[in-house]
């Protein structure tokens, strides 16, 4: 049995110093084993108590056999004189005890260190400053200081007004709900996009500790139970497209129109692609020689999300004569370009579209109109009308057309073994597309020996 240590008294704990040296020494004071004062070469001494605790471990000695203990380790009791020896020797019967019951105290007092931590963290912390603070890294992704404020635009002027103020730790279902409630029907499209902008500075809180628990914003599972489903309030309208027996029409009334948003329109009716990624193509995206149109990931108004597919557009012959005969202009990167050098807004295109459905009307045809609603043939609805065109006047495969759109083929299964874009086959359809929008001869013929 090991010898126990005298108890020092306060007056002899006083007097103990430093014998020489440069490293710290310990000395053993008494009335609980395991307790020391430790005093460094300057003189200064602070309290500690050594004991065994934490994982067990095992250790194999000369003689083959296994040992099975615990490390021995310090706590720190404190410094002294601020200290004195009768509250070192309660904390260190308090420590013993923990030890003994199979506690940690070392682990326990960093876990109660973290959470003091995070509870300073979250001190002062309010929607507004952590959505402040995620925007900051949020909108980086955006390219325009315009789009960095279109995209906060909803969350100041509902979110803020609610619980801009709400501790982010403390907000909860009712907050959310007192947000999204009053605009849910009236303006469900902004609503439902402001639902996705909470729930994101919710998570990116979680993350930071700067709050626990589940997201309150989230729809599965928690507000689709609350609120009506979006599509079910304000149904997904579909553009305005052109008819089919109309597009030669239209087409031959936008070769008579001049200026950068026609010529613009027009490589969209060519290529069926977004009106965001015409706006936005810029020239180190085209390969003239290659004929070939390539978006990545990631940019601008593309539709694809970062570290998804690059975008591949076969050029067909049209589209490479449009393209070499546009004029550039120094200093601006964009295919496309605004009078300033910017990029085209999406007013334009719409408003070249509108001038075209006038100016037929003022001819005295019926201008260019919706079969189903009536309404006047939209820039984005070119797109539908490629692919009415694909379905009611030609052969071709209807998989391709869609990978011609960039909507989604097949089963997951199949896209992850298919990854084929079919250039050669979606250059030649695009060809015979281009041809029925000028009303070139054969616009409706489909050679079906294409290479793929």
């Amino acid at each position: 049995m090991p010898m126990r240590a005298k108890e020092l008294t306060p007056a002899q704990i006083k007097a103990l110093s430093h014998p020489g040296g440069n490293r710290p020494v310990k000395k053993p004071v008494g009335g609980v084993s395991g307790l020391y004062v430790q005093i460094w070469p300057s003189g200064a001494k602070s309290w500690v108590l050594r004991s065994r605790f934490g994982e067990w471990t095992e250790t194999t000695l000369k003689d083959g056999t296994v040992q099975r203990g615990r490390k021995k380790r310090e706590i720190g009791l404190g410094a002294y004189p601020d200290v004195l020896p009768g509250e070192a020797r309660e904390k260190a019967r308090a420590f013993k005890a923990q030890i003994e019951a199979g506690g940690d105290p070392i682990a326990e007092r960093e876990e109660a260190r973290r959470e003091q931590q995070v509870a300073m963290a979250r001190r002062g912390r309010t929607f507004a400053t952590v959505f402040e603070e995620y925007a900051a890294e949020k909108t980086k992704e955006f390219s325009t200081e315009r789009y960095r404020k279109q995209w906060r635009r909803a969350v100041e002027q509902y979110a803020f007004p609610t619980m801009g103020a709400v501790p982010i730790d403390q907000i909860g279902l009712d907050e959310v709900m007192a947000v999204l409630e009053p605009i849910w029907h009236d303006k469900t499209e902004t609503a439902s996009k402001l639902r996705q902008k909470i729930e994101a500075v919710l998570s990116y809180a979680t993350v930071k500790r700067y709050r626990t628990g589940d997201n309150p914003a989230r729809w599965r599972g928690n507000l689709k139970h609350l609120l009506a489903a979006p599509t079910t309030i304000a149904p997904v309208e579909n553009y305005a497209s052109l008819q089919i027996a109309d597009a030669p029409r239209w087409w031959k009334r936008l070769q008579e129109r001049e200026g950068m948003g026609a010529r613009a329109l027009e490589f969209q009716a060519m290529t069926a692609t977004r009106s965001g990624a015409i706006r936005f193509a810029t020239w180190d995206e085209i390969d003239l020689k290659a004929r070939l149109w390539t978006i990545q990931p990631g940019r601008k108004a593309a539709k694809i999300p970062k570290g998804g597919k690059a975008k591949r557009i076969p050029l067909t012959d049209d589209m490479v004569a449009l393209l070499e005969n546009l004029p550039r202009l120094d200093g601006s990167e964009f295919v496309f370009w605004a009078p300033r050098g910017g990029a085209l807004s999406d007013a334009t295109l719409g408003k070249a579209m509108r001038g075209l459905h006038a100016a037929d009307m003022k001819a005295g045809g019926a201008g260019f109109v919706d079969v189903a609603s009536g309404s006047p043939a939209v820039p984005h609805g070119l797109r539908s009308t490629f692919r009415t065109w694909v379905t009611e006047r030609t052969s071709f495969d209807s998989d391709m057309a869609e990978i011609a759109l960039f909507h989604t083929v097949g089963s997951k299964v199949q896209q992850a073994y298919d990854r084929s874009d079919m250039m050669d086959k979606r250059r030649h359809m695009m060809a015979v597309w281009g041809d029925y929008l000028a009303g070139r001869e054969g616009g409706n013929v489909v050679s079906l020996q294409v290479a793929g």
